[in-house]
């Protein structure tokens, strides 16, 4: 068996020939590095803070009934009175005026492009800024809704919380079978 030994002055030579001590680096560099690496740092800082705005829970502003019924009297191009329900849960009846987009394909649909929106669902797709506003049978979905196009870039989001159940009731309807 051979044994290889190194002199502790030859071992230490070899180390510090390989270790960059920081004070070898002039002033200026260790800076300019630690500048960089602070700027990067806050940059990194800021795009988290988005995502983590994005991601966050998000209510949307309500409407009540009272604010909704002269809605559906006048409706507007400018404005949309969206339904997320299903196609066979809208068979029961909808609130006037209003159009369906269901929950399920309601991402997908708002990044596709204006043209394939309109073909597909058959109304103008909604302008990131204009008035939306969001129901479903009991409000639970249209709260996701809501969530959903502020994570697509929409803005004016409104969510009728009562939504189906709170209509036909004040309405006096009774749901058709």
């Amino acid at each position: 068996m051979f044994r290889l030994a190194f002199s502790r002055s030859a071992t230490a030579a070899r180390a510090a020939a390989t270790y960059i001590r920081p004070t070898s680096l002039s002033p200026r560099v260790s800076l300019q590095l630690r500048h960089e690496s602070t700027q990067a740092s806050d940059e990194r800082k800021k795009a988290l803070e988005a995502r983590d705005d994005l991601q966050r829970d998000w209510d949307a502003k309500e409407i009540t009934y009272e604010e909704l019924k002269p809605k559906t009297l006048q409706p507007s191009p400018d404005k949309y009175l969206i339904d997320v329900r299903e196609p066979d849960e809208v068979v029961q009846g909808s609130i006037p005026s209003a159009v369906n987009l269901p929950l399920s394909v309601l991402s997908n649909a708002l990044q596709l492009p204006p043209a394939e929106f309109k073909e597909k669902f058959g109304f103008e797709k909604p302008r990131p800024n204009q008035e939306v506003i969001f129901y479903c049978r009991s409000g639970k979905r249209s709260t996701t809704a809501a969530d959903v196009a502020k994570r697509n870039g929409y803005t004016n989001i409104l969510n009728y919380k009562g939504s189906w159940l709170e209509w036909i009731e004040r309405e006096g309807k009774k749901p058709t079978a």
